[in-house]
């Protein structure tokens, strides 16, 4: 395992290195949406019956940040090691392919909860949403996290130049996750998009992880925990399928 600590220990030490721009600058970026949003569609947007907007807004942008920057985090980790050349002496270790992918994901699990926890602090001072069943808040953080490292893996290796990884950022993830529920509830929404919204992973991610602050969410948290926990599964699978063949590192 001394391979796996060693590249645990290099992903961790990169994003605290540049800790303004990997933790801070996302936890400005979500008080920013919270100001501007929490201003302007408090009154236009219908969510649980007595919850405010405010509070509303704060699981959801929390998960966003998270679901965001843990695939930034292993996905820019990749290219950059692919581009530099660097990522020589990461496949030369004797390291299995398990433990390199746990390494990745891990790191971009730890980044992501940081920036939701630094998230949620700096957000009491706007409003202070209870958490009902913190189990649920941990259980979808965990498995959100672990599934958009696992995604940005597959990013990484697929992506030849920084182009392509901002393509994939700013056509699928970014899409993904604005039209995800995090300013509004599906309720709220027209039959045809409420029916559409059901096909975004990225939904029953932040409605599960809402779920856990105040008890309530457009769909049962059961069914939101099985279809993360399978597309989590799948992600993991296959990027540890690319990783044996070499996807793109070997070749």
């Amino acid at each position: 395992m001394l391979s796996f600590f060693s590249l645990l220990y290099k992903e961790v030490f990169r994003v605290w290195k540049v800790g303004f721009q990997t933790v801070l600058a996302p936890v400005l970026t979500a008080l920013l949406y919270l100001l501007i949003f929490s201003h302007v569609l408090a009154q236009h947007v219908e969510v649980y019956p007595g919850v405010h907007y405010t509070a509303f807004l704060i699981p959801g942008l929390m998960m966003m940040a998270i679901l965001q920057n843990a695939f930034a985090n292993s996905s820019s980790s990749l290219i950059q090691s692919k581009i530099t050349g660097n990522i020589v002496f990461v496949l030369l270790a004797p390291i299995a392919y398990w433990e390199f992918l746990a390494a990745y994901v891990l790191a971009s699990m730890l980044r992501g909860l940081v920036v939701g926890i630094g998230i949620y602090l700096a957000a009491l001072w706007f409003a202070q949403p209870p958490m009902l069943f913190p189990i649920w808040i941990i259980l979808f953080a965990v498995l959100g996290s672990a599934m958009l490292g696992s995604l940005g893996v597959v990013a990484g290796m697929w992506a030849e130049k920084f182009d392509q990884l901002a393509g994939f950022q700013n056509f699928i993830i970014m899409p993904l996750t604005f039209l995800s529920g995090v300013f509004y509830s599906i309720h709220s929404l027209p039959p045809f998009w409420q029916a559409l919204s059901r096909f975004n992973p990225f939904f029953y991610m932040i409605d599960g992880f809402r779920y856990g602050f105040f008890g309530a969410s457009d769909i049962s948290p059961w069914v939101s925990l099985m279809v993360v926990g399978g597309c989590m599964l799948g992600l993991m699978l296959l990027s540890l399928g690319l990783l044996k063949s070499g996807y793109k590192l070997r070749h």
